[in-house]
């Protein structure tokens, strides 16, 4: 009798995984460099907050890993989204292009300007937006007036698309921008789940007017809670620093804010960590693409599944490992995740499409066939460093 494709797919991975240890989380933090040493340093000297020589140095090591020029550290990625939206330009009313098939910050930054989401579909190569759909559907759906594009059904301007490297794969970038281009629309690359990403051998985050990682305790490179804006535009780097410390005017002792700004500066303690687990990125990388090769081979012959590989354009950064059902086996999705889960291996399937929260219904949309197919087949493995 032909073994069900759950207990196959629970079997190879106790074949990959370690053996021992109880409960495998989806994506772990590794602690095995100067951690310790630069933490009890700013414990010592008394420069926790976001004033100190680790926020800096986090900075320079962040633009000189991914050669963008510049680089202001946030609290977190959703942070890095608000900021980027804000310094663009987004206003009330104006809509935010994003794709339905993301994590929800990118979607709660854009309302956190009082703009409109509007959802894009994806694409079956990168999981990330289709810019062939989208030119489609901006070609029967806006016009440009005024070198602004707008929604013809809605009357609004459509000023921004956040473009996410879903799972680590960067997204066909090139002609992502050609399409921004023709319809006048500024480019946000969210690569928060992408750093060690590279698309036609150059980091992600050089193509997007602005760009945002990521260092979430569930990220490659951990700060804990943190993330980061990087631009090679200096105008935009020094607006968003200037907005993420509350907009106050440099002076000694005066306390004065020339605008509305936040308090999203990324503290000093959580620089620190970041510092030592920058050191460690290219061993972190090499791990996961050992771990990523080691999926492909042991499910290649299962009937029914097969492991997503990075687009040929791209190396991925592997962040998220990510099986795809067959569409004749979507109906063992939840077998295969409730197995797994009970047998202390943390799988999970990817986020509910954006436009079937409550709170999204109403949000303008395309036609996003290809989100909606995939929402039922992604699964989604541990994917630590440390698991080979």
């Amino acid at each position: 009798m032909k073994e069900k494709l759950p207990n196959l797919i629970l079997k190879s991975l106790q074949n990959v995984l370690p053996k021992g240890k109880k409960n495998i989380g989806l994506h772990e933090p590794t602690f095995k460099g100067k951690e310790w040493q630069y933490v009890k340093n700013c414990i010592d000297t008394g420069w926790v907050s976001y004033l100190g020589e680790y926020v800096n140095r986090f900075e320079k090591e962040i633009t000189k890993f991914t050669q963008v020029k510049y680089a202001v550290a946030t609290v977190n990625g959703t942070a890095a989204l608000h900021l980027s939206l804000l310094a663009i330009g987004v206003k009330p009313e104006d809509e935010v292009l994003a794709p339905a098939m993301t994590f929800i910050a990118p979607v709660n930054a854009i309302c956190y300007c009082a703009a409109t989401p509007h959802f894009v579909d994806v694409s079956y190569k990168t999981l990330g937006v289709d810019a062939e759909k989208l030119s489609e559907y901006l070609k029967k759906n806006t016009l440009i007036r005024g070198g602004v594009c707008f929604n013809r059904k809605t009357s609004r301007p459509i000023r921004a698309i956040i473009a996410m490297h879903t799972f680590g794969h960067p997204v066909d970038l090139d002609s992502l921008l050609k399409v921004c281009r023709e319809y006048k629309i500024t480019l946000i690359e969210d690569a928060a789940e992408a750093l060690g990403s590279y698309y036609k051998g150059k980091h992600v985050g050089h193509w997007g007017k602005l760009s945002i990682l990521s260092f979430n305790g569930n990220k490659i490179v951990t700060t804990g809670g943190g993330g980061a804006v990087i631009t090679n535009n200096l105008i935009l780097a020094r607006k968003i620093k200037h907005l993420s410390t509350t907009a106050k005017m440099p002076h000694k002792w005066e306390f004065y804010h020339d605008q509305i700004g936040y308090n999203y500066r990324l503290p000093n303690i959580n620089a620190a960590l970041g510092c030592a687990q920058l050191e460690q990125i290219n061993r972190f990388l090499k791990k996961k693409r050992n771990l990523a090769e080691k999926y492909s081979k042991i499910f290649k012959d299962i009937e029914g599944i097969k492991v997503f590989h990075e687009p040929e354009f791209a190396r991925s950064n592997y962040w998220l490992n990510t099986l795809i059902l067959d569409k004749n086996y979507i109906s063992q999705r939840d077998d295969i995740l409730k197995i797994t889960n009970q047998n202390g291996i943390g799988t999970r399937p990817v986020w509910t499409l954006m436009n079937k929260l409550p709170m999204f219904k109403k949000c303008p949309k395309m036609n996003l066939s290809n989100a909606t197919d995939l929402e039922r087949r992604i699964i989604n493995l541990p994917s630590s460093s440390f698991l080979i």
